[in-house]
């Protein structure tokens, strides 16, 4: 595993962003693990953040793309952030850019925040994670009523590597539905790998109690290899 992974995933611990307990995602399903980047709540953590997530973009796309779109709300500081992180650190000026969940209808009218989409515009799309793959169906149709653009892919934080709506994972169902790429900063199996039993400032954080508990759920709702 890179140094940057195991980094994010301690980053995540440290910023409370990555629990273990009892939840309930998005799409309804109780977890034993939640990712919440509404946690990321300082400028440093965002810094840092944007810059963990423009890694991913850049070794999955490259910095040939035009518009970083996130989606509200949590997708707006993610887009801002991470487009700072590749300006500074890969010399690439991209746009961010988001929707309102309200059409505003004076100053600065229209749905969308930020840079406006234009025709021929190639669109990464950044979120938090994807646990169903719900939320894509809600933002794709934004993206593609701006005109004849090309969305290149879809990067999030966590991949959960659960079901969407079949048997494969939200992420490859997004990429055979929408012919899009998909790519994540770290799996889970990635982080079951580097807390498991290992203690990070003085705590075991996966123990075998929450190992068990985290099989338990893939065996319910674990995509298909």
């Amino acid at each position: 595993m890179e140094q940057y992974k195991k980094e994010f995933i301690e980053f995540m611990i440290d910023c409370e962003v990555l629990k273990f307990g009892d939840f309930v995602t998005k799409s309804g399903r109780k977890t034993p693990f939640f990712v919440n980047t509404g946690f990321y709540r300082t400028g440093a953590q965002l810094r840092k953040l944007g810059e963990y997530y423009a890694k991913a973009i850049v070794s999955k796309f490259g910095t040939d793309f035009d518009v970083l779109f996130g989606p509200a709300y949590k997708g707006i500081p993610l887009s801002v952030a991470t487009s700072m992180a590749i300006s500074e650190h890969y010399d690439a000026d991209i746009k961010y850019c988001s929707n309102r969940k309200e059409v505003k209808d004076h100053g600065d009218t229209g749905i969308l925040l930020g840079s406006p989409i234009n025709d021929n515009d190639k669109v990464v799309i950044i979120e938090d994670v994807t646990t169903a793959g719900t939320s894509i169906q809600e933002t794709l149709p934004i993206i593609k009523a701006q005109g004849n653009v090309d969305v290149l892919g879809l990067v999030v934080s966590v991949d959960r590597m659960e079901r969407g709506q079949g048997t494969k994972s939200a992420l490859a169902e997004i990429k055979e539905k929408y012919g899009l790429e998909t790519t994540a900063i770290v799996t889970m199996a990635e982080v079951i790998e580097h807390l498991y039993n290992k203690e990070y400032k003085g705590k075991i954080i996966i123990d075998d109690t929450i190992k068990a508990a985290i099989d338990a759920y893939y065996e319910q709702y674990g995509a298909e290899n």
